[in-house]
């Protein structure tokens, strides 16, 4: 296990670098003062449900609500995001799927934790971080699954219980982008279940569904069915990033 002096011996040798750009900064997983200010960290006002930001002042103890999630049924009871899934956030998040970047874990398991702190204020009982699922042939050609990383990285930083295989996805689907709405939702219908354990592991629990971006909110509500299907008390919903539209 490493002690103080091996640790600033190591720092000395090799200084932190920011996740972002790669220039030295003071501790390690973190941004320089340039990528920080370029990063679409969300604050101030947002909607209950899928956390994007909105105009105005937040109340206490008053719940507002975006104009996609007036028009779905949300099969989950409160959410949040991290980031806006643009420039800078959005490049992080491809660095983190497609780059194997895993060292981007931590730093966005602690954003990800700081946004999600208002939701289990008002938890009521054990609350487990329960990842969006890959199908197995994804998995194996992505050999990991970022969704996992990162529950098991807000889990730890929340002192809450993670159960990543609590749900499966048995239908290997297609790749969401590029579809409308209503394809997007016909696209994961029925694609995950609970799995063998989900019941032992979620019934009477609250449950974070955790995912690293959010555009509709298909898969979010595949995976939040599928947790009440086992029982679940209640259920949230948290994001790395959240697409925005334009203002």
């Amino acid at each position: 296990m490493q002690g103080p002096l091996m640790k600033e011996l190591i720092s000395l040798v090799y200084p932190p670098r920011c996740v972002a750009c790669g220039e030295q900064v003071l501790d390690e997983g973190g941004l320089c003062g340039p990528c920080w200010r370029q990063t679409p960290f969300i604050t101030g006002l947002v909607c209950d449900l899928c956390g994007v930001p909105l105009i105005g002042a937040a109340e206490e103890g008053v719940a507002e609500y975006c104009d996609d999630c007036l028009g779905v049924l949300r099969p989950w009871s409160r959410g949040r995001a991290a980031l806006v899934y643009a420039g800078q956030g959005r490049r992080l998040v491809l660095k983190l799927k497609h780059e194997d970047r895993h060292d981007l874990v931590a730093p966005m398991a602690h954003w990800m934790a700081q946004a999600a702190r208002p939701l289990l204020q008002g938890a009521s009982g054990e609350v487990v971080a329960v990842p969006v699922p890959l199908h197995w042939r994804r998995l194996m050609a992505r050999r990991f699954n970022q969704s996992a990383l990162l529950a098991r990285g807000v889990a730890r930083r929340l002192g809450i219980a993670c159960a990543p295989a609590a749900l499966r996805r048995i239908r290997h689907t297609a790749e969401q982008e590029g579809r409308g709405h209503d394809a997007r939702f016909a696209n994961l219908a029925g694609a995950i279940v609970p799995g063998r354990r989900a019941r032992e592991r979620l019934a009477g629990r609250t449950v974070l569904i955790v995912d690293d971006v959010m555009t509709s909110g298909a898969t979010l509500s595949a995976a939040a069915e599928a947790a009440r299907a086992s029982g679940a008390r209640e259920v949230f919903a948290l994001v790395l990033a959240r697409v925005a539209k334009a203002p």
